[in-house]
């Protein structure tokens, strides 16, 4: 089993954002030492919370300080910009580190209306939503031979034209996200850390209706699910409770100035439909020991029919969360 991580570059209590960010520069070092196969880092807008709204530039900077990990994005929510230009910003760093580029896409918003209508400001109206596709596809052409004669844009290819071309995922929680990643013969990955049900015959509907293009011959997949291990499962549950306080705030709808830290989330007063909302939340999660979760992460690549598994951590304070991905590492080593 391939292990990989997916980082949200989130703002604890009492960090600031460049600190985030530093944090997150630190860990995909970390994960390369480690031998962790990929690193994605996410796209969210006017986020107090998380400060990665940049994907492709804390990309590059990831790469000039590793050696080996694939380094990519969680994804870029492509309808906000012009295909053309991911293409390019890609492209370039695919030159920068070749054959070590990820280009993951989405389709959700990543943020508020207030900040999507900004971004989209002064956009073609073909770039809506529904339009998703087209999008894609215009991508693909960009990448791989350019715009065919009858494009709007034809025989425009993105540049720098190097050697190689980054892979491409599309990233979902949904059938429409795995027929288009299917079509286009993209990677496939889902996230069980949004949608914790039915995710396996979302990955055999992808397989299903997988056609090989010059991206990937085969179907590609990984599963992305939040994962928190300690030493000892006592451990593991109290730093978890930073995760379950965020996301039950988040569902309340209750600003919050940066990840909870456990002593705030042991001092909270849970009511009995919060703690309903916790127990349904644990469905995206895998919380314990370093066998236990070596033996769950095992059991949910089995489940998907899946060779990798990505590990979101949200993990309050820098130092428990490096050591989790260490012993989830190490742990799942010792199975083979």
């Amino acid at each position: 089993m391939k292990l990989s991580i997916l980082d949200q570059s989130p703002v604890s209590k009492g960090q600031s954002p460049s600190e985030a960010l530093q944090e997150t520069v630190d860990l995909a070092k970390t994960a390369d030492e480690l031998g962790y196969t990929r690193l994605w880092v996410s796209e969210h807008h006017f986020a107090k919370t998380l400060a990665g709204s940049s994907p492709e530039v804390l990309i590059a900077y990831m790469a000039a300080v590793t050696k080996q990990i694939r380094l990519g994005s969680g994804g870029v929510m492509l309808p906000h910009y012009s295909p053309y230009k991911v293409a390019e910003n890609f492209r370039v760093l695919e030159g920068l580190a070749p054959n070590r580029i990820d280009l993951g896409l989405g389709r959700a918003p990543g943020g508020m209306p207030l900040a999507t209508r900004a971004l989209q400001e002064g956009s073609s109206p073909r770039f809506g939503g529904a339009d998703y596709g087209a999008q894609l596809d215009d991508l693909v052409d960009y990448l791989k031979d350019g715009a065919p004669a009858d494009h709007r844009f034809a025989g425009l290819v993105a540049t720098p034209e190097v050697d190689t071309t980054p892979e491409a995922w599309l990233l979902g929680s949904s059938g429409g996200s795995a027929l288009n990643a299917a079509q286009r013969g993209f990677g496939f990955a889902f996230a069980h850390f949004i949608n914790g049900q039915g995710g396996q015959d979302v990955m055999d509907y992808y397989r299903h209706n997988f056609m090989a293009t010059t991206f990937n011959e085969t179907p590609q997949t990984l599963v992305s699910i939040f994962v928190t291990c300690a030493e000892t499962t006592e451990e593991a549950e109290r730093l978890a409770s930073s995760l379950d306080l965020s996301l039950l705030l988040l569902e309340k709808g209750v600003s919050s100035t940066g990840t909870p830290t456990p002593e705030e989330a042991a001092a909270y007063q849970y009511s009995f439909q919060d703690q309903f909302r916790i127990a349904e939340n644990r469905k995206r999660m895998i919380v314990g020991n370093p066998e236990d979760v070596a033996r769950q992460l095992q059991e949910l690549a089995d489940s998907y029919g899946t060779d990798e598994v990505m590990i979101a951590s949200m993990i309050a304070d820098k130092e428990a969360k490096q050591q989790s991905l260490r012993l989830i590492m190490d742990a799942v080593k010792a199975t083979v």
